[in-house]
């Protein structure tokens, strides 16, 4: 990931979901145009994200027949009952002879051979400008302690390198490789070499490249015969992306063949059989929606083992897709246990992370915190705004989270906070009283404003009305405090490019894995699963997206406070420090190493 993409895809979405709604009211079809004329990472991820009927990116030139294609495509979604076509164009867009693609050209083609009223609509430079996204905040501060380390630490030997994000890891790829890569990519696209073009883009490129592919142009089986039964349910509190993580799963369920059903109200309802089958329009239109559409409870499995298992016969469930957050982990754990009593639980499950908490073990991010995050730094950015004329004002902010501090330390790094005070690094009167004077001498600067986060569980005596009161006391005369607590704010909203990304992904995978595992626990006739990798948490692990089997999570957990032991962010808390200009030392054990571009594909493919 490179500074500024996930920005972009902020501004694209935000076009997106508003042409979206006049498009259903007017039952149009809509052309947008975005930027990538050379690259289609931006065009592929916008039509990952809001589900597009059809996208046009130079590495994957569409077949000579396309018009065919597309106009079939476009009648089949209406003939579904879909009211509206978006279809995504990267600028550089090309067919197999390398001839332009342009929106004018798709247009004119949709109104000719179907008489669809179309528009189009180019975004132009807007996609440059704005607001940075969260996740961008968070990783420009990365990539320039990184860039900074790399100087430090190089010699005359030293090849000139780039810092990057893979997966969640920083990583510095040999400069001249890099150009070599690029210079690659641009000759194998004019030889018309688009297969290792879209090779060279690197595996998560074509992973978004073959998800979209299966989710928008394989038309489902029409016969069941052979398939297998998969429910999927929502477990916890709303995260935003859910909604996306499900259609996905039901999606590609269909598309294997499979009957997926859909669970409503998390494990109360499958208890109480509020229990449907799903076809392919049940869930249209779902990925940019925020909350739970089957609706979510934080309710545990193990009081109702005898109904839910009751209720997996009836419905002969052969697999279960839980999407949730700790309860949904929690609730893994006792279907597990409950394996020794029930036969009946013996089927598959995987469990997918969704909170805003991001305190799931097994996952370096869970669906729906990018979302949060984000909600939480528009918030801070308004909040600090409010002070620019009056000045000298500190802001108490306490965000969401349980006892986890993922929340107020990512929003503190992408917010600019003075502090924030979280239950992993415990503080004590001392530190408060540190960060007081540390205000009082920043108001004597030309930045005379504060803002401090507070996880709501960091400490259960140092309370937001508390801090609130102890920085109005100490400040008198110096500064003014105020407070205030976002509250459920935080679990809504439409979800963020990255989510949808994430949640569409995770589902696919997730139902990939599922297909598998019921065909491997088939036996005399039935399914029955009761080793420990039948149930497993779907996670991103620093680079990969892997399957980690709940029984062996358990261990990496703290049940007492609903976090894991160990947590990747807490590292990258002294940025925060230094960055608002505490005098700490930085801890530069752990960092990036040179790596080689060939390795790190062939390493990816490995995994």
């Amino acid at each position: 990931m490179t500074i500024g993409t996930d920005s972009a895809l902020h501004r694209i979405m935000e076009i997106v979901d508003a042409i979206t709604t006049t498009a259903q009211s007017h039952q149009r079809t809509f052309v947008l145009e975005v930027m990538g004329r050379h690259c289609g990472y931006l065009a592929l991820v916008t039509s990952l994200s809001c589900g597009a009927d059809w996208v046009f990116i130079p590495e994957c030139p569409p077949d000579d027949d396309w018009e065919e294609h597309l106009c079939r495509r476009l009648s089949e979604t209406r003939t579904r009952g879909s009211r509206l076509n978006i279809i995504i164009v990267a600028e550089g867009a090309i067919d197999k002879n390398g001839k332009p693609i342009t929106s004018e050209d798709i247009k004119n083609l949709v109104v000719k051979r179907l008489g669809y009223d179309t528009r189009v609509t180019v975004l132009g430079h807007v996609q440059r400008g704005g607001t940075p996204s969260a996740f961008d905040r968070i990783l420009g501060s990365r990539m320039g302690v990184e860039a900074v380390m790399a100087l430090l630490e190089g010699t005359p030997d030293t090849p000139a390198c780039v810092v990057s994000l893979s997966g969640n890891q920083a990583v510095r790829l040999p400069l001249m490789e890099c150009v070599q890569v690029t210079k690659d990519v641009t000759k194998a696209m004019d030889e018309k070499k688009f297969d290792e073009a879209l090779k060279l883009r690197g595996r998560s490129f074509m992973n978004n490249w073959e998800v979209y592919k299966l989710l928008a142009h394989v038309r489902p089986p029409v016969s069941k015969s052979g398939s297998h039964t998969v429910a999927v349910m929502n477990v916890g509190a709303p995260a935003a992306g859910m909604n996306a993580a499900v259609r996905s799963t039901v999606r590609i369920g269909l598309i294997q063949g499979n009957r997926v059903l859909v669970v409503h109200d998390g494990f109360e309802g499958l208890a109480k059989g509020q229990i449907e089958e799903a076809g392919w329009s049940y869930v249209g239109g779902w990925t940019g929606q925020g909350g739970s559409k089957l609706g979510t409870k934080r309710t545990l499995p193990k009081k109702s083992f005898e109904q839910i298992s009751a209720n997996i016969t009836k419905f002969n469930i052969q697999g279960l897709v839980i999407i949730g957050g700790f309860e949904a982990y929690t609730g893994g754990l006792e279907l597990m246990e409950g394996r020794k009593q029930f036969d009946e639980l013996c089927i598959p499950f995987v469990v997918i992370s969704a909170t805003v908490s991001n305190n799931v073990p097994g996952s370096d991010f869970s669906v729906g915190a990018d979302t949060a995050l984000n909600t939480i730094c528009t918030t801070c950015d308004r909040i600090k705004q409010s002070a620019a004329g009056t000045k000298r004002r500190v802001f108490i902010i306490e965000t969401m989270g349980g006892y986890c501090g993922y929340l107020a330390t990512m929003a503190g790094l992408a917010a600019g906070a003075d502090a924030a005070y979280i239950f992993e690094e415990p503080f004590t009167i001392r530190d408060l009283q540190a960060n007081v004077e540390h205000l009082v001498q920043k108001m004597k600067t030309t930045v005379k404003r504060g803002l401090v986060l507070r996880n709501e569980k960091c400490n259960e005596n140092y309370t937001t009305d508390f801090i609130f009161n102890l920085y109005s006391e100490e400040g008198k005369g110096i500064f003014d405090s105020r407070k205030n607590v976002l509250g459920h704010m935080q679990q809504g909203g439409s979800p963020t490019p990255f989510d949808r990304n994430f949640a569409t992904k995770m589902g696919a995978k997730a139902m990939n894995w599922m297909s598998g595992k019921i065909k491997e626990s088939y036996r005399n006739g039935r399914i029955f699963a009761n080793t420990p990798d039948s149930g497993c948490v779907l996670g991103m692990r620093k680079r990969a997206l892997v399957f980690q089997p709940v029984a062996e999570l358990k261990d990496q957990t703290d049940f007492e406070h609903r976090i894991p032991k160990e947590q990747w962010w807490l590292k990258l808390r002294p940025i925060l420090k230094i960055l608002a200009k505490y005098e700490i030392d930085l801890d530069t054990s752990d960092h990036a190493h040179l790596e080689h571009i060939t390795r790190k594909r062939s390493g990816e493919a490995a995994v």
